[in-house]
């Protein structure tokens, strides 16, 4: 596998917000990786969404998810943060999804403290299992994790919606005295929400901005002044892909053609992106004289 060009650890340490957008599919990872992120994050939603046509709802088994933690970590040598929802199970569930999604490629994995099935962070109906039952999960991630330690382990508590921000934030400690690198609370609901959660933990804590969601966004100098290490947006990209689509067919539908339809990127770019330059590098090295 390529070497990671830089480990999240040291990313983390520079104190200064990483952006990461939100990947779905092998071209919203290579249209990405082109820009030159520092970061990108599988967002579970858009991943089960593109790849199954399901909502993110518990319905992806580790299978499906570790499939394609393989497929965007062996195509890029930028570092992934992969959205590993509950674990898929119980702990022996936890440490081979941990130790799976290493061996794939993942430079850090988000384990939640959902009730199985899970769903979305900014959708209704989450609950969550008691605090304890998740310590335990981030022991056992930890463990599974070894010496292989510039893989994160990042705990996300869902508590907020359901329980309050109070016991979200104390869920979090024990996230973090179990053995957590990265803390993410989900769905805080005002500005003041996030800044409490920065003052509170002098650790990377993860901001995720979904566009439309529970969270208001506040500007990435103001995440950054709050004490905020990563901020994702899982959403913005299969937001935007969606509603480019539904422009582009609507036209199609409508005229029957695409004549003078010009909001899409030029053909030949595109295929460079996906690497056709290699395989026209290959075909004319082995180019057969005409006669044989």
């Amino acid at each position: 596998m390529t070497p990671k060009k830089t480990d999240l650890r040291t990313l983390f340490a520079q104190k200064k917000l990483v952006v990461s957008p939100g990947i779905f599919d092998m071209i919203s990872l290579k249209v990405a990786d082109k820009l030159g992120f520092e970061c990108l994050y599988m967002t579970g939603y858009g991943t089960v969404a593109s790849y199954l046509g399901l909502p993110d709802a518990g319905l992806a088994t580790y299978t499906d998810m570790v499939n394609r933690v393989a497929a965007f970590c062996g195509a890029t040598s930028t570092p992934v943060i992969c959205d590993g929802d509950t674990g898929y199970g119980g702990l022996l569930n936890v440490s081979h999804t941990v130790d799976g999604y290493i061996r794939a490629g993942a430079a850090g994995i988000q384990l939640e403290d959902q009730e199985f099935p899970k769903k979305c962070g900014h959708t209704k109906g989450r609950r969550v299992i008691p605090a304890l039952d998740m310590v335990d999960k981030i022991k056992v991630a930890v463990e599974a994790r070894g010496d292989r330690k510039d893989f994160l382990i990042i705990a996300r508590t869902d508590a907020r919606t359901t329980l309050g921000l109070d016991e979200a934030l104390r869920r979090a400690d024990q996230y973090l005295h179990a053995g957590a690198d990265v803390l993410f609370v989900e769905s805080p609901e005002s500005k003041d929400e996030l800044a409490v959660i920065g003052k509170t933990f002098n650790v990377p804590l993860v901001a995720n901005i979904v566009e439309g969601g529970r969270t208001p966004q506040p500007t990435s100098q103001e995440l950054e002044d709050m004490g905020f290490s990563l901020a994702i947006h899982p959403g913005l990209g299969f937001l935007a892909m969606g509603h480019a689509l539904e422009k582009a067919y609507s036209n199609l539908k409508n005229t029957g053609d695409s004549i003078g339809y010009d909001e899409i990127s030029d053909f030949q770019a595109f295929s460079l992106l996906i690497g056709f330059q290699k395989v026209w590098d290959f075909d004319e090295k082995h180019r057969q004289p005409e006669s044989r």
